[in-house]
C-alpha cells in the first residue's frame, strides 16, 4: 500500500470513487443545466439569498443532478451542497459523521454567471473521516477539468502540475484580495507590500490558477467548505502551503470559519507576505 494510503493509519486508495465517471458526471450536469442557461436566464430563474447573494435554476438544478449521480457512485455517501445548506444548515454535521461526504458547489461565480462573465465553474470534493481525498474543479466554457488526489498529485488535460519557483520578492507577486484590503494594503507605504491584485469573484478558479502558478498568492477571510475543500487539496498536491495566520493551522472541511487564511508558493513566502500584509 502507498504511503498516503498508510497516513493516520487510513485506507483511502482503494475507497475512492472512480474519477473518471465523477468527470463524466460534471461535465454532462454542466453541459445539460448549466451552459443552456448561460445568457440566458429568465428572471424567475433568478433569486436572492442571505448577505447579497443570488441563486439561480442553474445552481439548483446542477446541485440535485451532481447529487443523484454522485452519490450513486459510493454506496452510503451523503452530500454537503451549497444550496442544501442554505436550505437547511444542519447537513454541515455530516462532515463530522462516519459517512463518505461529497462537498458541492454546484455553480462557482453565480453572479458572474448571471452577468453573462465566462468565470464560473464547478466543485466538488470528496472527504472521509474529516479529510479530503479527492477534488475536482471543472470550467465549462474552457472545457478545463482539474482533479487531484491527496498523495499524488494534482493534473489536467495536460498532465500533472507543479508550482514552479515563486516570485524574487513579495512586490511582483500577484494575488487575490478582497476590495476592502486592495484598499487598504494600497494606502500602505511599504515597498514590499504586493501591487498586482484582484479578484475573481470565483474561489474555484481562483484556485486553478493557483495551483498553476499564474496567481502566486491569496488571502481569504471566510471559508466555506464547497469554495475551498478542493481547492487547497489542489494548491498543496502542487507545492504550495497555507494556513490560517491566527494560529498557523491548516484548512480542513467543516463549518464556515472566518479569520484570515493565507496561500503562498511554499512556506518562507506565506511567512513573508504574511509580513507584509498585516490584518
Amino acid at each position: 500500500m502507498t504511503a498516503s494510503g498508510l497516513a493516520r493509519g487510513r485506507v483511502v486508495l482503494e475507497s475512492l470513487p472512480d474519477g473518471k465517471a465523477v468527470e463524466a458526471a460534471i461535465r454532462l450536469i454542466a453541459a445539460e443545466e448549466i451552459m443552456p442557461r448561460f445568457r440566458a436566464l429568465e428572471a424567475h430563474e433568478v433569486d436572492k439569498k442571505h448577505e447579497g447573494e443570488i441563486v439561480t435554476a442553474a445552481d439548483i438544478e446542477s446541485e440535485r443532478r451532481l447529487e443523484e449521480e454522485l452519490t450513486g457512485l459510493v454506496p452510503d455517501s451523503v452530500v454537503v451542497g451549497e444550496e442544501g445548506f442554505a436550505a437547511n444548515a444542519a447537513i454541515m454535521d455530516r462532515l463530522g459523521g462516519t459517512a463518505p461526504v461529497w462537498v458541492i458547489d454546484p455553480l462557482d461565480g453565480t453572479r458572474n454567471f448571471a452577468e453573462g462573465k465566462e468565470l464560473f465553474c464547478v466543485i466538488v470534493a470528496f472527504v472521509q473521516d474529516g479529510v479530503v481525498d479527492a477534488g475536482w474543479i471543472y470550467d465549462p466554457i474552457k472545457d478545463d477539468m482539474m482533479h487531484s488526489v491527496r498523495g499524488r498529485g494534482v493534473r489536467d488535460k495536460r498532465g500533472a502540475i507543479l508550482l514552479g519557483p515563486p516570485p524574487p520578492t513579495t512586490t511582483v507577486m500577484r494575488g487575490s484580495v478582497g476590495k476592502r484590503r486592495r484598499t487598504a494594503l494600497a494606502e500602505r507605504d511599504d515597498n514590499l507590500v504586493p501591487r498586482n491584485m484582484v479578484r475573481y469573484r470565483c474561489v474555484g478558479r481562483e484556485y486553478m490558477d493557483l495551483a498553476r502558478g499564474r496567481l502566486d498568492f491569496a488571502e481569504y477571510g471566510s471559508l466555506k467548505p464547497w469554495d475551498h475543500a478542493a481547492g487547497v487539496l489542489f494548491h498543496a498536491e502542487a507545492g504550495g502551503y497555507s494556513a490560517f495566520t491566527k494560529d498557523g493551522a491548516p484548512y480542513q472541511p467543516g463549518p464556515v470559519r472566518r479569520g484570515r487564511f493565507l496561500i503562498a508558493p511554499d512556506r518562507d513566502c506565506w511567512h513573508k507576505l504574511k509580513d507584509v500584509m498585516p490584518v
